[in-house]
């Protein structure tokens, strides 16, 4: 029997998950979401185009690979409808390769309604939703309340619907939310909903076990990042899963001792959208330049991403709480050419040094250390990999930022992405 190998972010997100998910898949006869909603947007390009996947995992372009949607993840009709239908168009055919588990949660229109309403009832004190119904629908889940894909197939799943959005226009009416009885895009639900009842559901935990069985590779893949954990992430500003490795075992049916190797993704900087402590940001020049070169906006909802040094203190914590064997630095092209960079290698709270994550991340302050920059052109650098480089050897800079992340994480840098697309990546 193999293993499950897991990929995850460690920062806030966005981190480029889709893209080494989309490097490795190749490796794999089956890749897993396990968790998080239509808040996702893993950006994949190859061959001169662009893909931005919200639910559908990342090694859907890969021929010969099994996609599962794992019972963890929140899954809204209309967007996963309008997503197939986008790769349709590019001249995929997703379905043949795609299952969904029966057990996934569904996020219906009212549940939209629901996150709207609770920000705007936050005030300056909401947390940043992407107002995709997420929040709602894993309330629901917990609540006992959800409907869930293998709800679909039931014969009274009108009546399980209609009892659901009852409650949710009772929350609204109280909520003072408008006109509750008006729902936009509940058509478009209902019919999206019937084109998802012609899509391969199972019980997907057995689908994983039997291929673990077999000794195929499998690979679980993590949504949104580990400082947004439910959890662990810098609450009450996170997203309403568990997005570490542990959250694979919940997300996907399988036990803690078939975890194998666990990637853990980060930038070579920090990036975080909406509200919510981020100790590194920068508010000056630096912060702008690594905002427009790295074009940090988001893939899902094209808000200006806050950019920051990396904070190593964080990241440290991340690796440390997924139990990370592996990390993949994206990004590092995109602080070529700044003649020195910054790191966090400690906290100041409460007039103390730390090295530890607090209870409330707003209390920290940010310690640094300087570090030479670097540049390089990309071209030559992929001549060849960090093993065996090309015409140019790895700037010096660059090379001392990696052995010094991997000597306070404790973890090998084993990826470094230089580019967006699949080929712009050096192996070490």
């Amino acid at each position: 029997m193999t293993k499950a190998d897991v990929l995850l972010g460690l920062q806030w997100g966005d981190e480029g998950k889709g893209k080494v998910v989309d490097v490795k898949a190749s490796k794999y006869q089956l890749v897993a979401r396990f968790q998080g909603g239509p808040n996702a947007g893993h950006t994949i390009s190859f061959e001169g185009k662009k893909f931005v996947l919200h639910t559908v995992p990342s090694g859907i372009f890969t021929e010969g690979c099994l996609n599962i949607v794992g019972n963890g993840v929140v899954l809204d009709p209309i967007g996963f409808m309008k997503e197939l239908a986008g790769l349709r168009a590019a001249g995929f055919s997703p379905e043949k390769q795609l299952v969904i588990s029966r057990r996934a949660h569904l996020i219906l229109p009212t549940h939209r309604l629901l996150d709207a309403a609770s920000e705007q009832a936050k005030g300056k004190e909401k947390i940043g939703s992407t107002l995709r119904g997420i929040g709602p629908a894993y309330m629901d889940r917990t609540g006992r309340n959800g409907l869930r894909m293998g709800d679909l197939l039931t014969a009274d799943f009108d009546q399980r619907y209609g009892k659901l959005k009852a409650k949710h226009q009772r929350l609204l009416a109280a909520m003072d939310w408008g006109n509750p009885e008006e729902i936009p895009d509940e058509q478009a639900f209902l019919e999206a909903v019937e084109k998802l009842r012609q899509l391969k559901t199972d019980n997907t935990e057995y689908l994983i076990q039997e291929a673990l069985n077999q000794g195929q590779n499998v690979l679980a893949e993590g949504a949104q990042g580990t400082l947004l954990d439910l959890e662990f992430g810098s609450y009450p500003f996170v997203t309403s899963s568990n997005t570490l490795a542990s959250g694979a075992c919940s997300g996907l049916g399988l036990a803690p001792s078939q975890l194998g190797n666990i990637t853990g993704i980060f930038k070579a900087y920090c990036t975080r959208v909406g509200s919510g402590p981020f100790p590194t940001e920068l508010f000056d020049a630096a912060g702008d330049f690594i905002r427009e070169k790295g074009h940090e906006f988001g893939s899902t909802t094209g808000r200006p991403r806050r950019c920051g040094w990396l904070d190593l203190t964080a990241l440290q914590y991340a690796v440390m709480i997924n139990g990370v064997t592996e990390l993949a630095m994206m990004k590092a092209d995109v602080l070529c050419g700044m003649k020195e960079v910054k790191l966090c290698r400690a906290y100041r709270v409460d007039g103390k040094e730390s090295r530890q994550m607090p209870f409330d991340l707003s209390t920290a302050t940010p310690i640094y250390e300087t570090m030479e920059g670097w540049d390089f052109d990309p071209s030559e650098l992929l001549q060849g990999d960090l093993a065996n480089p090309g015409k140019t050897e790895m700037p010096k800079g660059l090379q001392k930022y990696i052995e010094r992340i991997e000597q306070c994480c404790g973890v090998p840098v084993r990826l470094v992405s230089i580019g967006p697309g699949r080929t712009e990546t050096l192996m070490r």
